[in-house]
């Protein structure tokens, strides 16, 4: 059984354009693999906090040892590390906001990036400790930054998720959707085609 973890970090919550392509992409794969087992994680709906010193610090600290303030500070970045570790797929929905990706996407990479649990640090620089996953991005922005210097979020996540270990990334873009109907209608279509390819 493949388990797919699935976050969508559009403020629209499931109606982001981006959040419609994630989840149409696991509903195709699910229609083809019926065991699929899916953790959709909202975060607009249940965002993880900002890291702070003293959430930073509980993380950091072994479960046995930490004071009942620390794992009640780590506890939610502790079930979002351990949907990460399960998932043998992870499926981003990414909008553009400013250039870059949401807030809450960034605080969700600032959890789940845990020395010792998702990398390491060796003699010879990190180590990801999540080989064998495979992720699908889809990213969406109302201008067309593929290609660009003003491209953030592509090699951004491709970086961040490589540090993990996780290399075998697919990115799936519709771009434009704020530049005219025709653009948007184009974009999405061509998403939707890729979508259907992917998920055969």
């Amino acid at each position: 059984m493949t388990k797919l973890l699935l976050i969508n970090s559009s403020v629209f919550g499931n109606d982001g354009q981006s959040s419609r392509l994630a989840d149409d992409f696991v509903a195709r794969w699910r229609r083809q693999a019926p065991d699929l087992a899916v953790t959709r994680r909202i975060l607009s709906d249940e965002p993880l906090s900002h890291l702070t010193d003293e959430r930073f610090r509980a993380a950091l600290t072994p479960a046995a040892e930490r004071t009942p303030g620390q794992q009640r500070e780590a506890e939610p970045a502790d079930a979002a590390v351990q949907e990460l570790l399960d998932a043998d797929v992870l499926v981003l929905g990414v909008p553009v906001y400013n250039f870059h990706v949401p807030s809450t996407l960034k605080a969700w990479f600032d959890h789940v990036a845990r020395a010792g649990t998702t990398f390491r640090y060796t003699a010879n620089g990190p180590e990801g400790l999540l080989t064998g996953k495979r992720a699908y991005v889809f990213v969406t922005s109302g201008g067309r930054y593929s290609g660009t210097d003003a491209d953030f979020v592509t090699p951004y996540i491709k970086h961040f998720l490589a540090f993990l270990g996780i290399e075998d990334v697919e990115f799936i873009r519709a771009e434009g959707l704020a530049m005219g109907e025709d653009a948007a209608r184009g974009a999405l279509d061509e998403a939707a085609e890729r979508i259907a390819r992917l998920a055969a």
